[in-house]
């Protein structure tokens, strides 16, 4: 097939026209205004030419966008207006891409009921809808009882994104937490299921990510509130069917996080207090949720643990003592702290110790040896068995809510050719059944991709894992167009799974692949420090050897590679396109942290006290300063010609503010030489993420990959 029949007529006859006549056609992008500002920082100076998209009132545009300044909502509008005018030709493209992923989406892609008790719970999405179902069933037999619908909950909000649907453990309760606005900010919502009665804590001020659990008791609600700059600030203990709210705990250090959890055992709430290079735990014993919490080990730079408990113990997972991929512990409840944990399981460098999952007669844990996840299960006579996975890239994860008391552990698995499998493995003898094989639709067929995992040399000598899907029988003549995407940052790794977006743009002959860069942590937590703060560079030039050994393997050549990044991910995709801009056919830049500099220059910034210590401190440490200064990609802009680039960024984001892509964007624009359009979407109502609704998220996709398919003609080459 060739690209015109690939395309489709109406599309090709657009995305094949001769550059110049693309250009000419192109509406005039906005004219950003300058307006100098001089900033002097640690005896440095520099000029902010567009500092001023930032609204003064920015916390008030979170609570209402339309408070924000007529200049600066005119300027976005026109933005917003430009992008719109650039892309209307895609629009055939991203209808192709958004049919195609909802097609796929419209198999049996439900994860199988998770038993618990007397129960299944289970959801789902009906089909015409994009919001799931969350019901239970008795596992006896009877009729559904649906705990929450989403799509009804969702009806008549233009945004709409739940986090921690959960039950209670006595089964009575279904909580969850609520956004309606897109700001990050919550409602808490509990139903009683023996009434069917709501109980909605309306103010949207609990903190999203791991913000709410039920006691283990079932009598009360522990929830986190966050301040003012969207910080989580104090943990609240509440009836659970409605009642007055009691302080338990007040977190004052910006620097760290808070989050509030239940071991799996249910004896304990937990208190865990956090920061790239500390934690901090506190019990409180289901017996007595009123109690003090219990201090584990005072928080102490550089010591890593976290806490479960198994057969009346504490296990400790640690860093301590030098072990930087973990090793396993155990304490006392009663004497929690460092000073009394014993050794269990050794550190073993190269075995990265990720997860913990105790069960009444096994501990499993999570861990990846050699760049691969694998399980092991240890039984009360402390005799292990590893259960590992045979295909070159693949994502194993423990699925929550397992039966503490059961003899089944159950997996999710997938690889980006295999859809998600539940797996449940026998604790005593290893052995595994799959419970759910997933089935997306369209005729589906694994066999019809190839994944394969590449090395590719870095500069300095490390090798940089790489994972690629494709079509089988794709032929490596450097031909094929490729999609590169990457994050790299906070230690967080980008896993091998399956994609339904991925699969769709594969289906339209393109590669897809994962540069598993220095800052995450799919080699071990070395490869996390490698590529953190001032070894961030390695990020970027990890990411550009990912691409030069692509095109040396023949998977792609220059000017045909499309990267996408997403937050952390769009500051690799500002650094590489200033180092590289050659490499690449066009670059997706989605809520780019590219701004480095100025952010991290402000200390009111929900994030930036506790990222100090991964990114550094330009208000107080000049070589914190001069690095940043060096790769922050707002500042590293120079006169050179881009390639085509969409970024987006939502309005209502506190993480990365809507700023940071505008003045990159006006920035690229003045200095660059080339005629590549450079566009800048805003959504005037989200934050970071787009609402929870399949149509939404796939249409992003969709638009992304349209875009990509427009950047290949701005080379000359399609």
């Amino acid at each position: 097939m060739n690209r015109r029949q690939l395309l489709g007529t109406a599309a090709a006859a657009w995305i094949l026209a001769p550059l110049a006549a693309r250009a000419a056609a192109l509406p005039a992008p906005p004219v950003t205004v300058r307006k100098p500002v001089r900033i002097e920082q640690l005896g440095r100076v520099r000029i902010d030419e567009y500092g001023w998209l930032r609204d003064p009132d920015f916390a008030q545009v979170l609570v209402d966008p339309a408070k924000m300044q007529p200049e600066i909502r005119a300027h976005l509008e026109a933005e917003n207006a430009y992008a719109a005018a650039v892309l209307a030709p895609t629009r055939p493209r991203q209808k192709t891409y958004l049919d195609a992923m909802m097609a796929l989406a419209g198999g049996d892609v439900a994860p199988p009921p998770t038993p618990d008790g007397d129960w299944d719970y289970y959801s789902y999405v009906r089909p015409g809808e994009d919001h799931p179902v969350h019901a239970r069933r008795s596992r006896t037999g009877g009729d559904e009882q649906v705990l929450l619908d989403e799509q009804a909950r969702a009806k008549g909000h233009a945004y709409f994104r739940i986090l921690q649907g959960v039950h209670s453990p006595d089964h009575s309760l279904f909580v969850w937490s609520e956004d309606v606005a897109g700001a990050d900010g919550y409602s808490l919502c509990v139903r009683d299921l023996r009434t069917g009665e709501i109980h909605t804590r309306g103010k949207p001020d609990v903190y999203g990510w791991q913000g709410v659990v039920v006691s283990p008791c079932s009598q009360w609600i522990f929830w986190i509130q966050r301040d003012q700059y969207a910080r989580p600030a104090k943990l609240f203990r509440r009836p659970a069917r409605g009642g007055a709210d009691i302080l338990v705990y007040e977190h004052t250090d910006p620097a760290l996080f808070m989050s509030v959890g239940r071991t799996v055992a249910n004896s304990f709430t937990t208190i865990h207090i956090s920061g790239p290079d500390l934690d901090e735990w506190r019990l409180i014993p289901a017996a007595d949720p009123a109690a003090t919490p219990r201090l584990v080990e005072p928080r102490q730079p550089g010591l890593h643990y976290r806490v479960e408990d198994w057969g009346g113990k504490l296990v400790i997972l640690t860093d301590a003592d030098g072990a930087i991929d973990g090793k396993l512990m155990l304490a006392d409840p009663a004497k929690p702290g460092k000073a009394d944990w014993r050794p269990w399981v050794d550190h073993r460098p190269g075995a990265n110790i990720l997860e913990m999952q105790p069960f009444r007669d096994h501990f499993v844990r999570l861990q990846r040896q050699d760049g691969k996840l694998e399980i092991v299960v240890t039984g009360r006579d402390r005799s292990e068995k590893t259960l590992a996975f045979d295909e070159q890239a693949y994502a194993v994860a423990i699925t929550p809510d397992q039966e503490h008391d059961g003899a089944r552990l159950r997996l999710l698995y997938q690889s980006p050719r295999t859809p998600q499998r539940w797996i449940d493995c026998d604790l005593a003898t290893g052995a595994r059944t799959v419970i759910k094989a997933t089935s997306p639709g369209v005729g589906f067929s694994p066999e019809a991709y190839e994944v394969i995992r590449l090395s590719a040399p870095a500069s300095d000598g490390a090798l940089v894992p790489v994972t690629v899907l494709m079509k089988a029988g794709t032929k490596f003549d450097g031909a094929s167009p490729l999609l590169l995407t990457g994050y790299g940052a906070y230690g967080v790794s980008t896993e091998a799974e399956f994609s339904i977006p991925a699969l769709a743009l594969v289906d339209q002959g393109w590669i897809f692949a994962i540069a598993h860069v220095r800052g995450g942590s799919e080699k071990g937590r070395q490869w996390f420090l490698d590529g953190r703060k001032f070894k961030k560079k390695n990020s970027f030039t990890d990411f550009i050897a990912s691409a030069e050994h692509l095109i040396a393997k023949g998977y792609t050549r220059p000017r045909r590679i499309v990267a996408w990044g997403l937050s952390a991910g769009g500051l690799l995709m500002g650094g590489v396109v200033n180092l590289r801009p050659d490499l690449w056919a066009g670059v997706i830049a989605q809520v780019p942290f590219v701004d480095m500099l100025n952010t991290m220059s402000d200390a009111t910034h929900p994030l930036v006290p506790a990222f100090r210590p991964d990114w550094g401190d330009p208000l107080a440490d000049p070589q914190a300063y001069d690095y940043i200064a060096s790769i922050s990609p707002y500042e590293n802009v120079t006169r050179q010609a881009y390639p085509p680039i969409l970024a987006t960024a939502g309005v209502r984001d506190p993480r990365v503010s809507y700023w940071e892509p505008a003045k990159w964007v006006a920035n690229l624009r003045h200095n660059t030489t080339g005629k590549a359009p450079i566009l800048f979407e805003v959504n005037m109502a989200a934050g970071h993420q787009a609402s929870g609704g399949l149509a939404d998220v796939f249409g992003l996709y969709a638009k992304f990959w349209a875009f990509a398919d427009d950047s290949l003609a701005w080379q000359g080459r399609s």
